[in-house]
């Protein structure tokens, strides 16, 4: 019996510090080995606490104490009920146990009844298919039995799922259903994840959620290495273990280099653990004395995501003591901001390693075949092509997108030979290959991108591209698909940093460092040192004037010199005159 428990109770081993958040009843050779080890993996890869019982290693009749506490601290239950549910007296059990729990929550705990080849009608005893297994166990079980009836017939009646013609869109959907009843917070994942597992499972030891004292790790690496995707498989891990104490703050190193960017990170923290709307934060001083208010009295998992300052870190972790079991997660190029003072806790360092040739080799094939390996024809110049590529995810995935259904190997060859001719780490020369395989329209718009409409709404930026016949949708479609651009959930754009970077690189180098010759300025101060000269400037397309220092009057005459304006983007300062007279702006 003692055996039989530890290996049925095995899962328990897997969760670290704290109660489970659901329970899985099922019968283990109708659904084990297929949709039930589905949907348990998944949960437990959303950050979900699982407890998975398998009746079939049971011995004896009488429900262990362990089987026992994991429904009793379970918050949602999902039993899964198969042609032969019912033929499982500790099925039966566990769903009894699970129907008192539910009604003595009042409303705290929930069911969510998953139908696998059978009907509600079957779970509520109006077919003949539970009901002669009932009858069997009747012989034996005469007591048992009523109470198994009840429980059927009231869990029969909730709504649940049926599973049909999809297995993987109910899993995907239970998945939702169960972060969002359980109120875990999840960071948004790329569709493309490869050779992470066991970094994964190593940063998750490292910092031992189990464990009371305050840790901070730094995930450091070179740009484009794969370092927030890790932070978010983490954090997405981690976050069922903080309840809604847990913050993801992106882009802190461009979202921070303005006292009123680290104010709004600031907000959103406070927002995310729940006391945003509370606060008023007039400037980040004071936002950093209230967190550190907050945070030594809340456990809290924080993911700070590309710093490059250190008193960044101060500014959003506050300088007071946290919590015990605080976890501070942080991503960067640079380890010497690692070395915080006035932290009191263990820093640990983790370094991001380039993939591996075999892993490298499936997430480009992922991208340029959408599998996990060449065709045979291609085989030997996709495993050259990937050597070039110095294990950098970034790079793998935009010109593996960028050879897609392209089927010439002429092709293939070319983009070989160009990357031969870049130095390893020269990473934006590997980019510029695929930036290289736009159409014109394509490369505006992503120029444009680049230097404007990062973060910016779809819809805005179409009206500008369509007025200028740059055909945008086919022109976002394309850069979509080659993972230059990636659309997100707000219809909003999002960009690598160091596609960012390649973009503002290409604008600079063809007007050779000469403002006057540069089609797009977004940099404050060059754009209103454009605006005073007297010349005109007719390269000038796109120019940002956001926050201006002081305040400063710009007359229409000024924005004259400017012929070839097709975007302005203004913000605060003061504008003299009429902007659209005779023009299009």
């Amino acid at each position: 019996m003692a055996n039989s428990e530890a290996r049925t109770s095995s899962d328990a081993a897997q969760v670290l510090g704290g109660e489970y958040q659901v329970f899985l009843s099922f019968r283990g050779p109708d659904t084990r080995a297929g949709f039930t080890d589905f949907l348990y993996h998944s949960l437990v890869e959303a950050g979900v606490r699982v407890f998975r019982d398998d009746e079939e290693l049971r011995i004896g009749d009488v429900i262990s104490g362990s089987l026992q506490h994991a429904i009793n601290s379970s918050k949602m239950y999902i039993p899964i009920f198969s042609r032969t549910y019912a033929s499982s007296k500790w099925c039966l059990w566990e769903l009894k146990h699970i129907a008192d729990n539910v009604s003595k929550s009042k409303g705290k705990k929930s069911i969510l009844p998953i139908f696998f080849d059978v009907e509600p009608d079957d779970v509520k005893l109006k077919t003949p298919q539970y009901e002669k297994a009932l009858r069997k166990h009747a012989k034996k079980f005469p007591d048992e039995v009523k109470a198994w009836r009840v429980a059927l017939a009231a869990v029969g009646k909730i709504k649940g799922l049926n599973v049909k013609s999809s297995p993987a869109e109910i899993v995907n959907l239970v998945v939702g259903m169960v972060l969002e009843k359980l109120e875990t917070k999840q960071e948004t994942m790329t569709k493309h994840l490869v050779g992470l597992d066991d970094r994964v499972e190593h940063l998750k030891k490292s910092l031992d959620v189990s464990n009371l004292d305050v840790h901070l790790i730094g995930i450091f690496g070179m740009g484009g290495i794969g370092k927030t995707t890790i932070a978010k498989l983490v954090f997405n891990q981690l976050s069922s273990h903080f309840g809604k104490f847990c913050s993801f703050l992106e882009n802190v190193r461009e979202r921070s280099s303005t006292e009123e960017g680290i104010v709004k990170l600031q907000k959103k923290l406070l927002s995310d653990i729940g006391f945003g709307s509370m606060e008023k934060v007039e400037d980040s001083a004071k936002g950093m004395k209230r967190i550190g208010e907050i945070l030594v009295n809340k456990k809290v998992l924080v993911v700070l995501d590309d710093v490059d300052n250190k008193e960044h870190i101060k500014k959003l972790i506050g300088i007071s003591k946290l919590h015990s079991g605080s976890r501070i997660i942080i991503t960067t190029r640079d380890t010497t901001i690692l070395k915080v003072e006035g932290f009191k806790g263990e820093i640990l360092q983790y370094e991001m390693q380039k993939m591996d040739n075999g892993p490298a080799l499936q997430l480009f094939c992922q991208h340029a075949f959408g599998r996990d390996f060449p065709s045979n024809d291609l085989y030997g110049l996709s495993s050259k092509i990937v050597s070039f590529m110095g294990g950098l995810p970034l790079a793998l995935e935009v010109v593996g997108s960028s050879l897609k259904e392209i089927k010439n190997k002429d092709h293939w060859e070319e983009t070989l030979d160009k990357l031969r001719k870049v130095p390893e780490e020269a990473v934006l020369e590997k980019l510029m290959i695929s930036y290289d395989k736009l159409t014109s329209h394509q490369q505006e718009i992503f120029l444009d991108i680049a230097c404007f409409f990062f973060k910016e709404k779809k819809t805005d930026a179409s009206y500008v591209w369509d007025i200028c016949h740059c055909y945008p949708k086919g022109g976002i479609k394309v850069l979509t698909e080659r993972c230059l651009i990636k659309i997100l959930e707000g219809e909003e754009f999002w960009m690598h940093d160091q596609l960012i970077a390649l973009g503002r690189q290409i604008v600079r180098d063809k007007s050779k460092d000469c403002l006057g010759k540069q089609s797009r300025l977004w940099i404050v101060e060059e754009s209103l040192k454009i605006i005073r000269t007297e010349e005109r400037k007719d390269n000038v397309q796109m120019l940002q004037i956001v926050r201006p220092p002081n305040n400063i009057e710009i007359t229409n005459e000024e924005f004259e010199r400017l012929q070839n304006l097709r975007c302005l983007k203004l913000n605060r300062g003061t504008y003299v005159g009429d902007f659209t007279r005779g023009r299009r702006i």
